[in-house]
């Protein structure tokens, strides 16, 4: 269903009708954009470009290539030194949204938990009683 919301990029209004969080001029400008990405790195020498290096040729920020990187516009199999960062850590991945040491940190941290919910279930409860001295009232 449409609805009315503000371009994340320009902050003007418009009718918010699918996915997309930016007006259709600033949509338009970013399309603009991707094909000035795509056609840098569709050229044979420019696969092998880093992130800054496609930013720097480009004059495209870096946020929109990740965007669109995330998105699954750009395939990353196709271009081997691009990456984004971690979700946790801000470090590079190819895959995924957590590196291997964020998620093999987040697994151990489950595994933990589900442990502490276990031992807390099989042991009886435990019950602390005070008592309370009824002269000193």
């Amino acid at each position: 269903m449409a609805e009315l919301a503000n371009c994340a990029k320009c902050g003007r209004l418009f009718v918010k009708h699918s996915i997309r969080d930016v007006c259709e001029s600033c949509y338009r400008e970013e399309e603009r954009q991707f094909e000035r990405v795509y056609a840098f790195l569709r050229r044979r020498e420019n696969r092998t470009a880093t992130m800054a290096q496609v930013v720097d040729a480009t004059g495209v920020e870096e946020k929109l290539i990740i965007k669109w990187i995330r998105a699954g516009r750009l395939q990353l199999v196709h271009f081997p030194n691009l990456g984004y960062p971690c979700d946790s850590c801000g470090a590079m991945i190819r895959e995924g949204r957590l590196c291997a040491k964020c998620l093999g940190q987040l697994q151990a941290d489950l595994r933990r938990a589900e442990e502490e919910k276990e031992r807390g279930a099989s042991s009886p409860r435990q019950t602390t009683y005070y008592t309370q001295d009824k002269t000193k009232r």
